[in-house]
């Protein structure tokens, strides 16, 4: 019988087999460890690597932001190429129409916002909503430019200052951020503006910004301008157009005087309908904002004829105003509207050069040499070191069903045109304004507003041009409508914003950047 304990079954190793068994298990805990490092690496650079159709949107300054960098999800649907916010919920946000693929910019930061889906409007329009001003944002249906997207990146975004950069051209954009200065805040504009104190109940057309195409523009910085305008003139020569945008400029720049009653009119004139001189002083800054009535540029007279006097335009003289702002530091000057009222359109006995009146001569004609007339005294009078000249353009307008005094109307229109085919042609007069400037040699700055003002027939007073229920009460017929100019805050506050801009890009001294 036998008895067997455990130690009798222990076994017994050679040593040589023990020393193989120990560089064997060595071994394969080196690959077991090797093989998690590469694991872990794999997975590591996968989580880095940037997707081929991943797409960065970059950013632009915007009061709005209060973060160099801003996220939230996206998913990217490959099919159609576009970036869909997960967060569905819809927050206030841009309209933009029209826009194009070159609003991409290269940066070092990114940054992704909401956006949601949006609908499409007339012809080729699109329409995208964003959280925040100035925000990338592109219709679902067409594709971004992505990380891969190499031969689409010649349409960049330039600065404004680059001389690629032209700022009336472009579209508007939603931005819940405007106006400058709030409806019924200024107390300086004339009632016919007044749209929101007479009456006007739909407000998106304050809520909208001019995007130029191919570059970014900032918003006015009403303290930087007058910083830049102290001890300064600038004065607006023209007709009540150039009043509306004399008026939305001194209304931008006193919504950032903490003291607003150190900007007044040296005067105290509160109704600047009538002809003359108008001055707003900004106390605090000594430098003045002004408007000169002129609606032709050149002087109205009179001529004793064989059967009596009567009214005639010298298109070979300045009118007497000029000695009112020869000596400013900045002027903007306009004239147009006026050459198509009755009497000057039909141009038969009104038209005067030295003795001469013209017994039938063309408005167009008669325009051209108005203009003429205007940039030889810019040449001859205006120091062109210390004075900064620019033109306006062309406001267009918008009566549907007749003119001003025939039954034209624009009430209702609460949107703008986006279809482009509605656009009308580019002014003939503004193409004798460009002529005439080309041939001067005083350096002036055509602003080219004609465009961005056509479409936006959303943007005048109509009825509103005085208070709608009084009128409607008393005497309905009265009403007619203003289809000519805008209301306030409007589309003027923009024409600012470009003369601003225009000023940084084109100005002398103290405009230099």
């Amino acid at each position: 019988m036998f008895f067997f304990t455990m130690d009798s079954y222990r076994f017994s190793f050679s040593e040589p087999f023990l020393s193989h068994r120990r560089k064997l298990f060595s071994e394969f805990s080196l690959c077991v460890g090797a093989s998690l490092l590469l694991c872990s690496l794999f997975f590591f650079s996968n989580s880095l690597k940037v997707p081929k159709n991943s797409v960065f949107l970059s950013v632009f300054n915007s009061s709005n932001i209060n973060s160099s960098f801003v996220s939230h999800p996206f998913s990217f649907d490959s099919t159609n190429h576009s970036c869909l916010s997960q967060n569905n919920a819809s927050e206030e946000g841009s309209v933009v129409f029209g826009g194009t693929l070159g609003d991409m910019k290269k940066n070092s930061s990114f940054m992704s916002s909401n956006v949601t889906n949006g609908d499409s409007y007339n012809g080729n329009t699109s329409v995208v909503e964003v959280r925040n001003e100035g925000d990338f944002v592109r219709d679902k249906n067409v594709s971004l430019i992505t990380h891969s997207d190499d031969d689409q990146m010649e349409n960049i975004e330039v600065g404004f200052l680059d001389e690629k950069c032209d700022v009336f051209d472009g579209k508007w954009i939603r931005d819940y951020s405007k106006p400058y200065y709030p409806l019924g805040s200024c107390p300086f504009i004339d009632r016919d503006f007044n749209c929101h104190l007479n009456g006007r109940i739909d407000l998106e057309y304050v809520k909208w910004k001019w995007k130029p195409n191919k570059c970014h523009i900032p918003s006015l910085n009403a303290t930087d301008f007058l910083e830049r305008l102290r001890g300064q003139r600038l004065v607006f020569v023209g007709d009540s157009l150039n009043r509306n945008m004399w008026e939305s400029l001194v209304c931008i720049l006193r919504q950032n005087v903490r003291n607003k009653k150190r900007v007044f009119e040296i005067s105290g004139k509160r109704e600047f309908k009538k002809k003359g001189v108008y001055a707003f002083r900004f106390e605090d800054y000594n430098c003045s904002v002004d408007f000169v009535a002129s609606p032709f540029l050149v002087r109205e007279s009179s001529f004793k004829g064989k059967n009596g006097s009567f009214e005639t335009l010298r298109l070979d003289l300045m009118d007497h105003t000029t000695t009112r702002y020869q000596d400013a530091n900045i002027l903007v000057f306009n004239t147009g509207h006026w050459w198509t009222h009755d009497k000057t359109s039909k141009g038969e006995d009104y038209y005067q050069e030295g003795n001469r009146v013209h017994p039938r001569l063309k408005a167009l004609d008669a325009y051209t040499r108005a203009l003429t007339t205007w940039a030889k005294w810019v040449d001859r009078k205006i120091n062109a070191n210390e004075t900064q000249v620019f033109f306006r353009g062309y406001s267009f307008t918008h009566f549907w069903g007749g003119q001003w005094n025939s039954g034209g109307q624009c009430h209702k229109e609460t949107e703008p045109i986006y279809n482009e085919t509605y656009l009308q042609k580019y002014p003939s007069k503004m193409r004798a304004v460009e002529y005439v400037i080309e041939k001067m040699k005083t350096e002036v700055v055509y602003m080219n507003i004609s465009r961005l003002t056509d479409y936006r027939k959303d943007g005048h007073p109509s009825v509103y041009r005085k208070d709608y229920k009084t009128t409607m009460t008393k005497n309905p017929s009265s009403l007619y409508e203003d289809c000519s100019h805008w209301c306030l805050p409007g589309i003027p506050d923009t024409w600012n914003e470009l003369l601003y801009v225009s000023l940084l890009k084109y100005g002398k001294g103290t405009w230099k950047v």
